[in-house]
Parts: structure tokens; C-alpha cells; sequence
């Protein structure tokens, strides 16, 4: 079915990531620390998780809390050994302190993803403008996804913002596809269907027990059920 959305669910180990698959999910968001907002899993952590489960996985690029690329280097060299893992797809981005995209940081980490397609992450929410920035990071390659709630508080106060950027699809700097997440829950999903946006992304809302229990097939197939009815 070309018109079934999308949904990604984040995975911290190989016990999430068979739940979430069991569940229905597309695709998983691979994580570490959730506590700093989730951080670069290890490269064992990856290759567990490809072995458990057969469905796309994109890999966060991110060694601290918070927007900032921080040590480069460090990013360039966790990449280039979660590449040389087998991992092909990403989630990463990055900002300047004054909210401006940091299109240093970004194009030396694309340019060691060599093709691989990724997301640029929930960043956008905190950008000093979120035009500004898709139309800058517009011909990266690879780029196919913004995860965004459409407002740094999440989807409550983003609808109107999502809504809008849906409208945009297939103009300059708004051809990547809209991954919606933060804050996102169930009542959202018929208004943002019914404005065209067919991809969800969802972290506690996979894991009814909070962070410290895995992820729940049963929360995960309800979500599966929702997005397709």
C-alpha cells in the first residue's frame, strides 16, 4: 500500500526493536541516553539491533545533550565506524548558538554518510528560522526527512506550523518529507492526516511503563492501527 504513512519508533536495545517491529513499526530511531534527549548508541549496540529485526533503522549522530555539534571530530570518527558497521540511514542536526544552521558540522558528517539517506532532526524546532534553514540545508545529499513537532514544545503547538509546511510539499527546501514527533499522541493523528502529513514518530508514547520499562508491542500496534484506519 503506496499510501500507508510511516511509523518510526525509538529504540534503545534489541528488545524494544523486536517489540516495535512486532507492533507494526516501519522504521526505528536508534538511541542511547535518553536522558540527554537520546545520544549515538555503540556501534555493538547497532549491530544487535540489525541482527534482531529486518526493518530500516537510522542511527542518531549526537554525543551531547542539547544543539550544539560539540567536538566534530569525535562525530566524524563514531560515524565513520557506525557506517563501517552497516548502518545506512541517520538522524542528525545541528545548530549555532545564534540558531542558524551549523553547515560546518552538518556537511563533514554528510559527507562521511556518502550518500546514506538521513533526518534532520528535532533541531528545526529551535532554529532561528525554519525557512531560512530548509532552504540552506535544501541540496544537502541524502536529506529526505525533518522530524519536528512544529514547535519546540511539541505538536500542540506546532499544528498550525506542520499544517502549513505540509501545504509547501514539493517547493524549494520542502521536499524532504515531515516526520511528525514530540508531544505527538493519538487525538493529533486525524487533523494532521487530513492535512496530508503521513509519517509519525513516537518515544514514550511506544513505552506505556515510562523509559525505564522497553517498548510495548501492544502500544506500538495501537498507534499501527490508528495511522491506518
Amino acid at each position: 500500500m503506496s499510501n500507508r504513512a510511516v511509523l518510526e519508533v525509538i529504540a534503545l536495545d534489541e528488545e524494544d526493536a523486536v517489540a516495535a517491529q512486532t507492533g507494526g513499526a516501519d522504521r526505528l530511531e536508534l538511541v542511547t541516553d535518553m536522558a540527554a534527549d537520546g545520544l549515538t548508541p555503540s556501534t555493538a549496540s547497532f549491530a544487535a539491533i540489525r541482527a534482531a529485526v529486518d526493518i530500516p533503522l537510522r542511527v542518531m549522530i549526537r554525543l551531547a545533550d542539547g544543539f550544539a555539534a560539540g567536538d566534530t571530530d569525535a562525530l566524524v570518527r563514531r560515524t565513520e565506524e557506525l557506517r563501517a558497521a552497516g548502518a545506512t540511514e541517520f538522524v542528525l542536526g545541528f545548530l549555532t548558538p545564534d540558531g542558524e544552521p551549523d553547515l560546518v558540522a552538518v556537511e563533514r558528517l554528510v559527507a562521511v554518510l556518502d550518500g546514506a539517506r538521513w533526518t534532520f532532526h528535532r533541531a528545526i524546532d529551535r532554529a532561528a528560522d525554519r525557512d531560512g534553514l530548509r532552504k540552506r540545508l535544501a541540496d544537502l545529499p541524502g536529506l529526505d526527512t525533518y522530524l519536528t513537532a512544529g514547535a519546540a514544545t511539541g505538536v500542540d503547538d506546532g499544528l498550525a506550523i506542520l499544517k502549513a509546511e505540509a501545504a509547501r510539499a514539493g517547493e524549494p527546501g520542502y521536499e524532504a518529507r515531515i516526520l511528525v514527533g514530540g508531544g505527538l499522541r493519538l487525538d493529533h493523528l486525524p487533523e494532521l492526516r487530513a492535512a496530508g502529513l503521513d509519517a509519525f514518530h513516537i518515544g514514550g508514547a511506544a513505552r506505556p511503563q515510562g523509559w525505564a520499562a522497553p517498548v510495548s508491542a501492544e502500544a506500538v500496534r495501537t498507534w499501527r492501527e490508528a495511522m491506518d484506519a
